[in-house]
């Protein structure tokens, strides 16, 4: 990178802190642009340019926390322990990154960050979830019978519902919960 590419990327690097930052403290629908600007210490100017709008800077956002999260999921799929703690370590560390963001003040009633949040995090965790579904479905530990896509759109249905969860105090104990019922069914198998 040059110096120019250098100080850019310190400039998205410092918005995307500060909106993050900002985010949980006020919630989405209290921040504006400028208020971003200037916790990054980065013009407006610049933020637009670099982003377009404030949905831009969320989609960001997204990605910045789900970069992490894909990190600790993926180191999950080399260790030598049993495919199902991998699956519940694995959704554990997706519901701690979405309660990150989704638990800030005004979160989950926003709709435009719920809605921009879970379709920038969802096309995210799509690749990695393949992945764990390969990975079970080898080891005969997943169900071969059942498609890729039907699994994916259960995963994708049930997103709006842990939206709605991530203000309430049980929120780590429902996604728990819900991760159970998404593992072993209602029959406990």
């Amino acid at each position: 990178m040059n110096k120019f590419e250098i100080r850019t990327q310190s400039k998205k690097d410092a918005i995307v802190a500060a909106a993050l930052r900002l985010f949980q403290e006020k919630g989405f629908i209290h921040v504006s642009i400028k208020d971003i600007a200037a916790e990054s210490g980065v013009s407006s100017v610049s933020l637009y340019n670099y982003f377009g709008n404030k949905e831009g800077v969320v989609r960001e956002c997204a990605n910045v926390l789900m970069q992490n999260s894909v990190r600790k999921a993926k180191e999950l799929l080399g260790q030598n322990i049993g495919f199902k703690d991998k699956m519940l370590r694995a959704l554990e560390i997706c519901a701690d990154q979405d309660y990150q963001l989704l638990s800030s003040p005004g979160a989950v009633e926003d709709q435009v960050l719920s809605s921009l949040y879970n379709e920038n995090t969802n096309r995210i965790r799509v690749e990695i979830i393949q992945e764990f579904i390969g990975q079970g479905k080898s080891e005969g530990v997943i169900d071969a019978s059942v498609s890729m896509d039907t699994i994916l759109e259960l995963l994708c249905a049930i997103g709006p519902l842990q939206s709605s969860w991530a203000k309430t105090e049980n929120y780590k104990d429902k996604m728990a919960e819900l991760n159970r019922l998404l593992l072993f069914g209602l029959l406990g198998t």
